[in-house]
C-alpha cells in the first residue's frame, strides 16, 4: 500500500508547505500503520469561593504544592512545561527526577494533562534540613511524633477533591488484588465486571456524597484497636473504592474507614534506619492518628514519606499508577517510557509541517508521542523488524479507536514503514527531525555490533536530513561507540546539546545533533568512508573498539 495517499489525509487546505514535503518520499510499502528545627516549608494557603469547574458545586479553592516525578535528566523539560501549561514556576528537587509547583485546585485537573511528569502528589509537608537522630530509635520515635503534628487537613482535601475528579472523568481502574465478598455476595470489582470490567461514571452529585462520607479527621482509639501498621483493626466488611462502612440495623451508617499505605523512597547513605523501618513506623503512627485501615494492596490512599539526604517530605499520591502508560498497549523489550519520549521530542523543538522521522521505531513510542501533542507535524515510523513494525502499527490502532470513542478526530498524522535503517527509501536532504532510540548492546544487539552499526547509520540519518536546518535528537547508552562515529562525521554533524538520563537504571545520553550546511557526497567524511568499507580494508570491530581504548 502506497501511504502517500495516507498522508494527504492530514494536510490543511491552506497549508500550500506541505507541497513540497510530498516529494520527500520515494514510493513505499509498509503494513497500515524535640527536634523541630528543621525550617519546614510551609504550603501557602489561600481560600475562596468559588464555582467548580462543571458550574453545579460551590467549592473552596485553596493553593498547595503539588510534587511530580519526571524522567531523570529532563526536570528542566518538565519544568518549563509546568510553566507554558499551568503558568507556574516549578521548582527542581535536589534529588534528580522530581520537581515542585504550587497551583489553585480549580487547576487540579489541567495538571494531570502534563505530558512530561510519571507520578503526582500533593504535598502535607516539606523539610529541607531535617534533623536526623544519631541512633536509629530516637529517629523513629521522631517520625512517630511527626504524624501528629503535620498539616494533613488541606492536602487531604486536594485528595478528595482529586478522586471525585477521577470518578468524574470516566472508568476508572482499581488496584488488581484478591477479590473479597461483601453482604451482597460481590465487591466493588464484581459490579464492574458485569458491564465490560469498567466502572461507570459516576455524577459529581453521588461522588460528592459518597466521599463525604469518608472518615478523613483524627479518631481516639477504641478498645481493641492499636497496633503497628499492617494489624487489622475493623472486621472485613464490604469492600468500597473508597473505604469501608459499618451499618448497625436501626442506625445511621457511620463514616467509611479509609484503607492506606505508606511508602517511603530513601536515598543516602547516612542513615541509620532502612525504608521499610521508617514507613512501619511512620505508617503506625499515621494509622493510630486517623484509625485507618492499613492495606499494602488494595488501599485508598497512598502516603509519601521521601527522605533523600536531609531533606524530607510528606505527601499523598494523586496518581494510582505512573502517567508515562497512557500510549503504549503492544510491548517491546525495549519500549521507552512516554514521558521521556516527550523530553525528546520537546528537545528538538518541532514546527508546524516539519517531517519527523524515527528509523528504529521500535513500538512506535516517540512517533506516537510526537503525533499526539505536535499534530501539525507529520511523523514516519520505521523499522526493519516485522515484529516492531507491527507492534507499531497495534500501538497507533489503539490510539485512534481510544480518540474516536471520546469523540476526537481518529486520523493521527503518522505513518508506518519497514525499511534497513542504513539504506532509508527516502529522498537526500527531506526531512527536518530524527528522533530516536539506539540500540545500547544491552537487550538488542550487542556493543560489537554497535561498532558496525553507527557509522552506516549516522551517515544515512545526514543524507535524508536537510542541510543547515536539520536536526537528529539520539537515546543511547553507547556512548563511547556513538561519539567516536560522530568524531568522524565532523562534516554532517556537530554536537550541540547533551541531556544525561536513567533509562531502567542505565545511565545514557541524549543527544541533539546539528546538520551542518555540508552537501552530502562533498564532504571528506563521504569519500573517506566507503573506502573503509571495501572489502579487505575495513578494520575488524574489535581493533577499532581497542584503539578507542
Amino acid at each position: 500500500m502506497v501511504f502517500l495517499s495516507i498522508f494527504s489525509r492530514y494536510i490543511p487546505a491552506s497549508c500550500s508547505h506541505w507541497e513540497h514535503r510530498s516529494a520527500a518520499y520515494s514510493t513505499m510499502s509498509s503494513q497500515d500503520s524535640s527536634v523541630w528545627q528543621q525550617c519546614p516549608l510551609v504550603v501557602g494557603v489561600e481560600t475562596s469561593s468559588q464555582s467548580a469547574s462543571d458550574g453545579e458545586t460551590d467549592c473552596e479553592v485553596i493553593t498547595v504544592t503539588i510534587g511530580a516525578t519526571v524522567p531523570t535528566g529532563f526536570e528542566n523539560t518538565a519544568a518549563e512545561e509546568v510553566q507554558e501549561k499551568i503558568g507556574a514556576d516549578a521548582t527542581i528537587s535536589k534529588d534528580r527526577g522530581r520537581i515542585y509547583f504550587q497551583i489553585t485546585t480549580d487547576k487540579l485537573s489541567q495538571v494531570h494533562h502534563l505530558r512530561s511528569v510519571d507520578n503526582l502528589f500533593v504535598v502535607v509537608e516539606e523539610y529541607d534540613n531535617y534533623q536526623f537522630r544519631d541512633s536509629k530509635e530516637e529517629t523513629l520515635e521522631d517520625l512517630q511524633k511527626l504524624a501528629s503534628k503535620l498539616p494533613w487537613t488541606n492536602a487531604l482535601k486536594v485528595w478528595k477533591l482529586n478522586t471525585s475528579l477521577k470518578k468524574k472523568r470516566g472508568p476508572h481502574r482499581r488496584p488488581q488484588g484478591p477479590k473479597g465478598k461483601g453482604r451482597r455476595g460481590r465487591d466493588f470489582r464484581d459490579r464492574g465486571k458485569a458491564n465490560n470490567d469498567v466502572v461507570e461514571t459516576d455524577t459529581m452529585e453521588t461522588v460528592t456524597s459518597e466521599i463525604e462520607k469518608l472518615q478523613l479527621e483524627p479518631q481516639e482509639p477504641t478498645a481493641g484497636q492499636g497496633g503497628g501498621v499492617g494489624e487489622a483493626r475493623t472486621p472485613d466488611l464490604e469492600n468500597s473504592p473508597l473505604g469501608e462502612q459499618q451499618e448497625v440495623e436501626g442506625q445511621e451508617p457511620g463514616p467509611k474507614v479509609l484503607k492506606f499505605r505508606v511508602t517511603c523512597s530513601r536515598a543516602g547513605d547516612k542513615h541509620s534506619f532502612s525504608s521499610n523501618e521508617a514507613a512501619r513506623d511512620f505508617g503506625g503512627a499515621v494509622q493510630d492518628f486517623f484509625q485507618w485501615k492499613a492495606d499494602m494492596t488494595k488501599f485508598d490512599i497512598e502516603v509519601l514519606l521521601n527522605i533523600h539526604n536531609v531533606e524530607v517530605v510528606i505527601g499523598i499520591a494523586l496518581t494510582e499508577e505512573s502517567l508515562h502508560r497512557r500510549n503504549i498497549t503492544h510491548f517491546g523489550p525495549t519500549t521507552l517510557r512516554s514521558t521521556l519520549c516527550y523530553g525528546m521530542l520537546r528537545l528538538s523543538k518541532p514546527q508546524a509541517s516539519d517531517v519527523i522521522l524515527d528509523p528504529m521505531c521500535g513500538t512506535g513510542a516517540i512517533p506516537l508521542e510526537g503525533a499526539i501533542e505536535w499534530q501539525q507535524a507529520f511523523y514516519l515510523a520505521g523499522d526493519n523488524n516485522d515484529m516492531a513494525v507491527s507492534r507499531t502499527v497495534n500501538n497507533i490502532c489503539h490510539i485512534q479507536k481510544k480518540r474516536l470513542d471520546k469523540g476526537s478526530t481518529p486520523g493521527l498524522p503518522i505513518d508506518t514503514v519497514q525499511w534497513d535503517l542504513c539504506h532509508l527509501p527516502m529522498r537526500t536532504s527531506s526531512v527536518d527531525i530524527i528522533i530516536t532510540d539506539m540500540p545500547f548492546g544491552k537487550r538488542m544487539g550487542s556493543r560489537k555490533k554497535n561498532w558496525d552499526l553507527y557509522p552506516p547509520c549516522l551517515r544515512e540519518m545526514a543524507r535524508v536530513s536537510r542541510p543547515g536546518s536539520g536536526k537528529a535528537v539520539i537515546l543511547t547508552q553507547d556512548k563511547k561507540c556513538f561519539q567516536k562515529a560522530i568524531s568522524r562525521m565532523g562534516g554532517l554533524w556537530r554536537k550541540h546539546h547533551t541531556v544525561w538520563v536513567n533509562v531502567g537504571g542505565l545511565h545514557a545520553g541524549v543527544f541533539l545533533l546539528k546538520r551542518t550546511a555540508g552537501i552530502f557526497g562533498q564532504t571528506p567524511e563521504d569519500v573517506r568512508e566507503p573506502l573503509e568499507e571495501q572489502p579487505g580494508k575495513e578494520k575488524p570491530a574489535e581493533e577499532r573498539e581497542k584503539e578507542v581504548k
